[in-house]
C-alpha cells in the first residue's frame, strides 16, 4: 500500500473501480466521465498504470474473455486499494476543509488576508 498522495489519474481509475469490475474500455470512459472530460487515457497508459497498480496490490485482474476475437481483461479493486482510495479521499476532504475555511476567511476580509493587499506584511496589520 502507498502512503503518498494519488495521481489524480490513479484515483479516478480506483474510483471507477469502486462500483465493480471494468475492462479496459470501461474504465476509460468511466475515467473521462468521472472528471467532466479532463483526463482521457489512452489505452497505453490504462494499461501500464493497471500493471503498476496490480504490482502494489491496489487492483487485480478479476476475469477475461474473448469479444471479436480479442481478449477483455477485468480489473477490480482490491481491500487495500480501497483501504489506500480511502485514505486519499479523507487526505482530500481536509484539504478542501481547510482551503474553503480560508477563502471563507479571506472574503469576511475583504479579500486582503492577513498580509493586507500587497500580500506582504507592513508591520502596521493587526491580528
Amino acid at each position: 500500500m502507498t502512503t503518498e498522495e494519488l495521481r489524480q489519474p490513479t484515483l479516478l481509475v480506483l474510483t471507477a473501480l469502486t462500483s465493480g469490475p471494468r475492462h479496459g474500455y470501461a474504465l476509460i470512459e468511466a475515467v473521462a466521465e468521472l472528471s467532466g472530460g479532463r483526463v482521457r487515457l489512452k489505452p497505453g497508459s490504462l494499461y501500464g498504470a493497471l500493471d503498476r497498480l496490480a504490482r502494489e496490490g491496489l487492483v487485480r485482474e478479476s476475469a477475461t474473455e474473448v469479444v471479436a476475437g480479442r481478449h477483455r481483461r477485468y480489473y477490480e479493486l482490491t481491500d487495500v486499494g480501497a483501504h489506500t482510495l480511502s485514505d486519499e479521499v479523507e487526505r482530500l476532504e481536509h484539504l478542501t476543509r481547510d482551503a474553503a475555511a480560508g477563502l471563507r476567511r479571506r472574503a469576511a476580509d475583504g479579500g486582503r488576508g492577513q498580509f493586507g493587499a500587497t500580500g506582504f506584511s507592513t508591520g502596521t496589520e493587526r491580528a
